[in-house]
């Protein structure tokens, strides 16, 4: 049954669910996450993660697991600096959930090279449409203003007589014109469980190989463009359907199991998560690469930063037996960076310092500014570096011959790069047999800091 009316919930930037309705609330809980708590439905997660990281709003229809059953949805997303706001519409049960091996390959690649989803209902009349290229932009408005009616008298098809009312399987596949656009594009329209249908818009170029396009669009290393453009973003949902499955098999959602099963399925779910790692660290690559990144500064306090991201990676700590000390509510070191961004970087070097360091032993993060340098360390007690180590470690895909350590290299390469990005750096000092401190230094704000100081000065009289 298709929940009436529009389901609404916020989420933080660091994508947890802060708010929601019912049932978007329930599935949260049921799915093993809390409220509030990081988003446990693993393609909303990446949906928003999405999102937040192109700083767009994004629209497409979502499927997650409730109790055994599927859950779809047409999910719309949109992201701003500290909050992300999701409306979710045409919530149903499609039924049992689908094994694995019966997902098609191709339709979860036609998804993602798709510039667009228009959702339909069982006549074809438009309900909601989200269209991302940027020659669309004239076919986007006239759907949201022509509302109920069909889709096809928005556009204007290839082949002569084909109107509305049709079969769909006689539209599937068809070419069309739309208005602005100088190119050709094909309609892809899949049926949904319990009636509508999502109609993907995909452009006729796609059915080019990349080593076939023109020099001047390949900047970018082959091997860059194909796994962080097209295989990475392509690779999201069957990875996370697995994750999902593997999780209704741990949690006995579906029936009793035995105990070796259900570690079986904890084993499937981890390893699914560390392949969703290396996918999302494949999409920074590319976007740290491109030639016209370029961060959104920002005045952010980087003890602030801290203090989040211990609280993001505490439960993690507690269960390694590891103490992490942070700055003291009443410290500050305010600098000149992007939020989203520091936090990543902090995250990395944290999750590192937990990695490597000893049962029983600490983790400390400690903030300051010297003239025009804001800076933060996070500094463990294991093994360190040495001064070949210190050199190498954040070279591309480097893991300093450590191996089944669940890393891909590339966490410490897209943080300096984020870090050079941002007007900053990310260093550290060769000290073996004492611990690793790394270093992350940003332009500080220095009109901030003098506030701060007088603020302390009058405090102290």
């Amino acid at each position: 049954m298709t929940t009436p009316g529009p389901i609404r919930a916020r989420s933080d930037a660091a994508n947890w669910l802060v708010e929601a309705d019912e049932p978007l609330a329930g599935l949260q809980l049921r799915c093993g996450g809390r409220m509030p708590g990081l988003i446990a439905i693993p393609a909303l997660l990446a949906l928003v993660r999405k999102a937040r990281r192109a700083r767009l709003p994004l629209s497409r229809m979502i499927v997650a697991v409730d109790e055994g059953r599927s859950i779809s949805a047409w999910v719309s997303v949109r992201p701003t600096a500290d909050l992300t706001y999701i409306e979710a519409s045409q919530w149903r049960p499609t039924g049992d959930v689908q094994p694995v091996a019966e997902l098609t390959p191709d339709e979860d690649l036609l998804r993602q090279l798709s510039e667009g989803e228009i959702l339909l209902d069982a006549e074809q009349r438009v309900l909601a449409a989200h269209l991302r290229a940027s020659d669309l932009h004239d076919l986007s408005l006239a759907l949201q203003d022509g509302i109920g009616r069909f889709w096809t008298d928005f556009i204007r098809l290839d082949r002569a007589g084909q109107k509305q009312p049709l079969h769909w399987r006689l539209l599937d596949d068809a070419t069309f014109t739309a208005p602005g656009s100088m190119r050709r594009w094909h309609a892809r329209i899949l049926p949904q469980v319990g009636g509508g249908f999502e109609l993907l818009v995909i452009p006729e170029s796609i059915e080019r190989l990349p080593h076939e396009l023109p020099d001047t669009v390949t900047t970018h290393p082959a091997w860059n463009t194909l796994l962080g453009r097209d295989l990475a973003p392509a690779l999201r949902q069957p990875i996370t359907r697995i994750i999902a499955n593997a999780e209704t098999i741990r949690t006995r959602l579906a029936g009793p199991l035995a105990e070796e099963y259900a570690s079986y399925a904890t084993d499937i779910a981890e390893a699914g998560r560390h392949l969703m790692g290396l996918i999302e660290d494949l999409a920074d690559l590319e976007a740290v690469e491109s030639a016209d990144f370029s961060p959104a500064p920002d005045r952010i306090d980087l003890a602030d930063c801290a203090r989040r991201a211990v609280g993001i990676l505490s439960v993690r700590a507690k269960e390694s037996g590891i103490e992490v000390d942070c700055p003291a509510a009443d410290e500050s070191a305010p600098a000149i960076g992007e939020f989203r961004r520091v936090l990543q970087v902090l995250l990395n070097l944290l999750t590192n310092a937990l990695r490597y360091t000893p049962a029983g032993s600490k983790v400390r993060l400690g903030v300051g500014v010297e003239g025009r340098t804001a800076w933060i360390s996070v500094a463990d007690q294991g093994e360190g570096l040495t001064e070949a180590q210190a050199i190498r470690v954040f070279d591309k895909f480097e893991r300093l011959g450590r191996s089944g350590d669940g890393g891909s290299g590339l966490g410490l390469y897209i943080s300096r790069r984020l870090a050079k990005a941002m007007g900053g750096d990310l260093q550290v000092a060769p000290t073996p047999g004492q611990g690793a401190c790394f270093i992350l230094t940003l332009p500080a704000d220095l009109a901030e800091e003098a506030a701060f100081q007088n603020d302390e000065r009058s405090l102290t009289r």
